[in-house]
């Protein structure tokens, strides 16, 4: 499997780096990161130990719909669902349409790598 880069940054360190990939000044390295948090703390709240666990389960597990995956962990699937939708954001799983209308979550990476920069981009350049 992948392995998914996440990276922190400030809202306006990733508008910088957007609008210099658009403009062609930036070209993006294999090795940066494809999702972007703008805090530790909003980072940690998505990637908690038991949000962690519940991508392993998914992984280890493969629940063909959320109900499997509800009985599985012990949460409700309503509970379940709001996670999952929040991590599909952020691309850490994938949410698809199986047999009879279920969802089935997948996780695409096996592995998560949180680049956390000391300083900002522009102190890092001066």
């Amino acid at each position: 499997m992948k392995t998914l880069h996440v990276g922190i940054a400030s809202y306006e360190d990733m508008k910088a780096r957007t609008l210099a990939i658009a403009r062609g000044n930036h070209k993006r390295r294999r090795s940066e990161p494809k999702v972007w948090f703008t805090s530790m703390e909003s980072a940690a709240r998505i990637l908690s130990d038991r949000n962690r666990a519940l991508l392993r389960l998914i992984g280890d597990a493969q629940p063909e719909s959320l109900t499997e995956l509800a009985a599985l962990s012990g949460r409700a699937k309503s509970n379940l669902s709001r996670t999952l939708k929040t991590m599909e954001r952020y691309g850490l799983v994938r949410l698809k349409k199986g047999a009879g209308g279920r969802t089935v979550p997948k996780v695409p990476y096996s592995d998560i790598v949180l680049d956390v920069p000391i300083l900002s981009e522009h102190e890092a350049r001066a």
